[in-house]
């Protein structure tokens, strides 16, 4: 026993002391946003994607470029538009005409196949090219024709999207959206990081982060986190909380009841113990609370509970409803 609490005290210094390099490489680059720097970190342990959502000019994809400069893994960048087709995703099959002039069949990989896949602007493309990647996504692997093809591990898509233009965009669908682990709010920044910001920026100084974790690093620790204990408490808080955002269950309150059209498929739950296991480690523990569990509610949730039509007309916020349920759903239960 006291062996087993020795190791996992090493594994959670280890762990922190890996994290805390990132953070100080992408902090060399981006300025401020540590909740939605850790939100994209989490994603990543869990081995899952994230949409960052945000005004342009907020540094979304700077930060997902950045995060990619200090990881040694193959990164790859789609800008998406209205006429992108799945195969300027996926790849595509094409012929070659070999030395001795035969033509064969030889797939062309598409920009999917990397281990950082940045969806930039992902909403601008229409539904088809949009659902190219939930096989990917999902599976971690993508069908062409009748051959699947296996994307390598680590892969996680981080995918930006802008809420302010209607015009030329296309929403992601419900199915797509739960595939996300973490919809993060991009805010603006505050005064003094703003400032921060011009000084980095308008000056002669072009800072950049440097590779500190491999491959073999971000696969250590995705198996880290998954190996983080969770009590029946704490996953069943996590198991109410989930069933709390269902309208039609016993435990909604008034204001689910009446603004919500779903409430968060079993990923949300997932979604939640997974991200509490992370920052468990984020805080130094080697166990996971309920306290995590609330952290997470938010990123995990927000695109998971989707409104009626009564309360898109009322303006209804899903976050607001969230922390609603958060702030008075009891800890534990006889």
């Amino acid at each position: 026993m006291a062996d087993n609490k020795k190791k996992a005290r090493a594994d959670v210094e280890e762990f922190r002391s890996k994290i805390g390099e990132l953070r100080d490489e992408i902090a060399k680059v981006l300025v401020g946003n540590r909740e939605v720097v850790d939100g994209v970190i989490t994603c990543m342990l869990a081995g899952s994607h994230a949409l960052l959502e945000g005004v342009p000019g907020l540094g979304k994809t700077l930060l997902v470029r950045t995060m990619a400069s200090a990881l040694q893994l193959d990164f790859s960048r789609i800008q998406f538009t209205p006429d992108m087709m799945p195969a300027d995703i996926l790849g595509t099959t094409v012929v070659e005409e070999t030395e001795s002039g035969q033509r064969l069949f030889k797939f062309q990989q598409g920009p999917v196949f990397a281990n950082i896949l940045l969806a930039d602007e992902i909403n601008r493309a229409t539904p088809k090219t949009q659902s190219a990647l939930l096989e990917a996504m999902q599976e971690h692997h993508v069908t062409i024709g009748n051959t699947t093809h296996t994307l390598e591990e680590p892969f996680f898509v981080l995918a930006t999207q802008n809420p302010i233009e209607s015009e030329g965009t296309y929403p992601l669908p419900e199915a797509q959206l739960d595939r996300f682990f973490f919809k993060l709010h991009v805010d603006y920044p505050e005064r003094d990081d703003l400032h921060a910001i011009l000084d980095r920026t308008t000056g002669k100084d072009n800072p950049e982060a440097k590779p500190v974790l491999d491959r073999d690093d971000v696969l250590s620790l995705q198996r880290l986190v998954r190996d983080v204990p969770v009590s029946r408490s704490v996953q069943d808080y996590a198991v109410r909380l989930i069933q709390a955002t269902h309208p039609d269950l016993a435990g909604a309150n008034e204001d689910v009841k009446r603004f919500v059209n779903f409430g968060s498929s079993p990923r949300g739950a997932q979604a939640l113990l997974l991200a509490a296991k992370s920052r468990a480690l984020f805080e130094g523990r080697f166990a996971a609370a309920i306290e995590d569990v609330k952290a997470s509610a938010l990123p995990a949730l927000r695109h998971r509970v989707l409104l009626n039509f009564e309360g898109e007309a009322e303006g209804v916020r899903t976050d607001q409803l969230i922390a609603k349920i958060v702030q008075q759903l009891p800890e534990s239960v006889d």
